[in-house]
């Protein structure tokens, strides 16, 4: 076996699965405020990208059209949550799962309707030059990638420690016990909505970049519920450590197997990733125990 050939491969996958990691954030953020799936990320981080060049396309530069769009994703989280979800607390969680996938079909049905289906190029000004370190090949667009996917992590994880972060986490252990001191559930839970749309913008802007905005952006919930699942779903670190091994195994497994079974190997092993974690270990690899699975 080629050493180098397999560790240019596993370090590539392992930066893809750290953007990776950027949708299973949002989805993990929601889980642990209202211990819901969201069925709707994939189409949050599509519709994040689609708003990016909207407003690039008013002349906005792409830097400046960056924060504008996630000062209105911001607000479309919130939205989301005071129009669709609010009006279902105390439902089963079955028909709050429903909604998001709903929430999901109405985005990107949406998003079809008013930008069509070809791809856009988005340009974020990433050197196409190549990155060496040493004698690896090194994406430079994935480098990139996981360097923001870093530091977001790092702004979530300080958030928690704040006042507001603390009133999530009481939300997250116990919705009655919260509201019988005081806590406005439901604007935290409006918040988590907020915030994980945040993280989808910041997805949908990598991911483009990477490849083209489109309707398969939103495919990306596959990969992310996969990561936040594998990870834990209401651990962050979970979702940044699960985010890599993903990457890793399906990029190595796509090197040596793609050649030999002619594609598709991406896709089988997070299929099975997904399967084999729910089946093992249904709590992830840092997820509580108590943690109910859908």
């Amino acid at each position: 076996m080629d050493i180098m050939y397999f560790l240019e491969l596993a370090i590539n996958g392992g930066l893809a699965g750290m953007m990776y990691s950027l949708v299973a954030m949002g989805i993990v953020l929601i889980y642990k405020s209202s211990s819901v799936p969201n069925l709707a990320q994939g189409a949050l981080v599509m519709l994040g990208a689609y708003v990016v060049l909207m407003f690039n396309g008013f002349g906005i530069p792409i830097w400046a059209a960056i924060p504008l769009t996630m000062a209105a994703m911001f607000l479309v989280g919130l939205g989301i949550e005071r129009v669709a979800l609010r009006r279902l607390a105390g439902r089963p969680i079955v028909m709050i799962l429903m909604m998001t996938l709903g929430i999901d079909i109405f985005l990107r049905a949406s998003a079809l309707t008013f930008w069509g289906g070809s791809g856009r190029n988005m340009s974020l000004g990433i050197s196409d030059a190549p990155l060496f370190v040493g004698t690896l090949l090194v994406n430079r667009a994935y480098a990139v990638g996981a360097a923001v996917t870093l530091v977001l992590f790092v702004v979530f994880m300080l958030f928690f420690r704040t006042r507001r972060g603390l009133v999530l986490r009481a939300i997250s252990d116990d919705y009655t016990a919260s509201w019988s001191v005081g806590i406005s559930v439901e604007r935290g839970v409006g918040l988590s909505w907020a915030l994980s749309s945040l993280a989808a913008t910041t997805a949908g802007v990598l991911w483009g970049s990477v490849q083209t905005v489109d309707q398969s952006l939103s495919m990306l919930l596959l990969k992310g519920l996969t990561v936040a699942v594998l990870g834990g779903m209401d651990s962050l670190g979970g979702a940044l450590l699960a985010g890599l091994l993903l990457g890793i195994l399906e990029n190595v497994a796509s090197g040596y197997l793609d050649p030999l079974l002619g594609g598709g190997t991406r896709d089988l092993v997070v299929a099975a990733v997904l399967i084999l974690t729910v089946l093992i270990r249904p709590h992830g690899l840092f997820g509580r125990h108590d943690i109910e699975r859908i």
